[in-house]
C-alpha cells in the first residue's frame, strides 16, 4: 500500500493510494504518525479499503503533497554509506554505521520550494532511500529480525549547506543539515510488503542535468544492518526516519557546482517516486 499526506502545509489529511484510487482515511486515523503505526494503523487501512468504508479523494492530483510521515521523533541519516560517495568526499569507508542527525522539523514536502538560508554559500544535493520505522526497535536481537520492524520506505534529499557542515559544526554536521526545509520527503510511503529496498535505481538530477545514477545495490551497509545496528545504541520509536547515505554525484566531489537560487533538482527512486524542488 502507499500512504501520502495532501494538502497546504500543516493542513495535511492522511491518504492511501489503493489500486489506483485515492482514500481518505480520517475515519481511521487522524495522521500518519507514530500512533498510526504503533496501533497497526496500516492493517486497519486495509481492513478499511475491504469493507469500502473509506470516502474517495477525487481531487488528490490537485493538492500539494506533503511529507508522507508527520511528526517524526527522531530524523536519523547514515552518513558516507555508498562506497564511491566515501570516495569522492576524500574518506574512507566506514567500518561502522556512521550516525548523524537532522532535526525533525526540516521535513518537507516533496516539490516544496527550498529557500536559501541566510549566509549558505555550498547548498549540496543528495537523494536517499529513506527508511520508516513501524514499531519499536531495540537490541534487535539479528540483522534478520530488522525487517519486522520497518514501516515503509520514501525518497528523501539530504540537502546539506557544506560551509556550515564541515567549518562550522566543530566535527559534527548538524549545523548544515538542519536549515529550514532541507528534509523533502515522498511523495509517499511505499510500505515493506510492497517494495524491497535491495538493488533499487536511486538518480538525482540538477537544471536537468543528471547528477547520481546508482543503485541501493552499492550500499556499504544495507537496510536490515543498518537498523539492526541503530538498535544497538538507542531505541527506535514508530514513526522515526532514517536516511540511508547517498551514492556518488554530489557537489562536494568538486565536479559539479554547488546550488545557487533558481536552481531545480529532481530526485527518484525506483518504485518511490519523484521529487522536484526550486531553490528560492
Amino acid at each position: 500500500m502507499q500512504f501520502l499526506r495532501l494538502g497546504p502545509m500543516g493542513q495535511e489529511i492522511p491518504v492511501a493510494l489503493w489500486q489506483g484510487q485515492y482514500f481518505d482515511l480520517r475515519a481511521v486515523t487522524a495522521d500518519i504518525d507514530g500512533a498510526f503505526w504503533s496501533a497497526q494503523g496500516a492493517e486497519r487501512v486495509a481492513q478499511a479499503l475491504q469493507r469500502g468504508e473509506l470516502p474517495q479523494v477525487h481531487d488528490a492530483q490537485a493538492l500539494r503533497v506533503g511529507a508522507p510521515v508527520a511528526r517524526p521523533q527522531a530524523l536519523l541519516c547514515i552518513g558516507l554509506n555508498y562506497a564511491a560517495h566515501a570516495a569522492e568526499s576524500g574518506m574512507p569507508a566506514p567500518q561502522q554505521p556512521v550516525l548523524f542527525f537532522k532535526h525533525p522539523n526540516t521535513l518537507a514536502g516533496p516539490n516544496d520550494a527550498v529557500a536559501v538560508p541566510r549566509g549558505a554559500t555550498r547548498i549540496d544535493w543528495e537523494v536517499e532511500l529513506a527508511v520508516v520505522i513501524g514499531q519499536r526497535a531495540s537490541y534487535l536481537p539479528s540483522v534478520a529480525a530488522a525487517r519486522a520492524h520497518i514501516a515503509g520506505y520514501c525518497v528523501a534529499n539530504d540537502l546539506s549547506e557544506r560551509m556550515f557542515q564541515l567549518e562550522r559544526s566543530g566535527s559534527q554536521w548538524g549545523k548544515g543539515k538542519s536549515l529550514p526545509g532541507f528534509c523533502p520527503l515522498g511523495p509517499m510511503l511505499v510500505t515493506s510488503d510492497e517494495i524491497s529496498p535491495d538493488g533499487l535505481r536511486i538518480r538525482s538530477w540538477v537544471n536537468g542535468e543528471p547528477r547520481q545514477d546508482s543503485s541501493t545495490r552499492d550500499m556499504i551497509f544495507n537496510v536490515d544492518q543498518i537498523v539492526h545496528d541503530l538498535s544497538q545504541y538507542l531505541v527506535l520509536e514508530p514513526g522515526d526516519v532514517i536516511l540511508t547515505g547517498t551514492p556518488e554525484g554530489v557537489a562536494m566531489s568538486g565536479r559539479f557546482p554547488y546550488l545557487q537560487a533558481g536552481d531545480v533538482v529532481e530526485l527518484e527512486i525506483e518504485g518511490l517516486g519523484r521529487q522536484r524542488q526550486q531553490l528560492m
